[in-house]
């Protein structure tokens, strides 16, 4: 914002530039030999330049909105505006869709690789969300959403896992034991929890026999 208020702020000498313009014209002097600039040029590319500081002041506040009301941490909205930009080649502020697919296998996203041509469902039912409309590209706004909205489901899966394994422990206490993940998961499974979960510690820093943090554990999954 306050780059935003700079270019505003230098709209005056623009002004200047003009006027003095306008003075030479007046004067029949049609052609200046000091510069290969032109007021009309000067005033197209501030225009541009406004309207851009105004495009990036409203897509950081959204980002701003976006992670007061989501949920989605700073530092995961850096990450995928960082990834946009560096796959916005020619910096139009849109990706196409190979732009935008590549973008999404540098975050993660496990896309089957498919010849030109060839029917690709997965890829294609991400588009059907980002691009509906099917024009060819995705701007940093539908990309933005489109990230947000996957990190909220997330979120959402994480309280379901967390509200499972309550379930599994007596009581809904913040630790399961390892009776009951026996008693209520398959042998494979068990055992995964038990390798991967950490002791549950009580408020006094002691750590509970055969008892597991299902919270912690359950959050590690969904870590950025």
């Amino acid at each position: 914002q306050r780059k935003h208020q700079e270019i505003r702020a230098m709209r005056s000498q623009l002004k200047k530039i003009e006027d003095l313009g306008a003075a030479m014209e007046e004067a029949l002097i049609l052609d200046n030999k000091y510069t290969e600039h032109s007021t009309v040029g000067l005033a197209q590319q501030w225009d541009q330049l406004d309207q851009l500081g105004m495009r990036m002041q409203h897509n950081l506040e959204q980002q701003i909105q976006a992670r007061n009301t989501t949920g989605v941490t700073e530092e995961a909205l850096k990450e995928f505006s960082m990834m946009f930009k560096h796959f916005d080649k020619d910096k139009s502020g849109r990706l196409n869709h190979q732009e935008f697919k590549s973008c999404l296998r540098s975050l993660g996203y496990d896309l089957p690789m498919v010849e030109e041509g060839e029917p690709d469902p997965e890829f294609e039912s991400i588009l059907d969300t980002v691009d509906p409309n099917r024009d060819g590209h995705v701007s940093l706004q539908e990309y933005m959403a489109f990230m947000i909205s996957r990190e909220t489901e997330n979120v959402k899966s994480s309280e379901e896992i967390e509200s499972a394994f309550r379930a599994l422990s007596s009581e809904g206490k913040p630790y399961v034991t390892k009776e009951e993940l026996y008693q209520n998961l398959t042998r494979e499974q068990a055992d995964y929890c038990i390798s991967h979960m950490k002791p549950y510690m009580d408020g006094k820093g002691r750590e509970l026999p055969s008892a597991y943090d299902y919270i912690e554990f359950t959050r590690s999954l969904f870590v950025n």
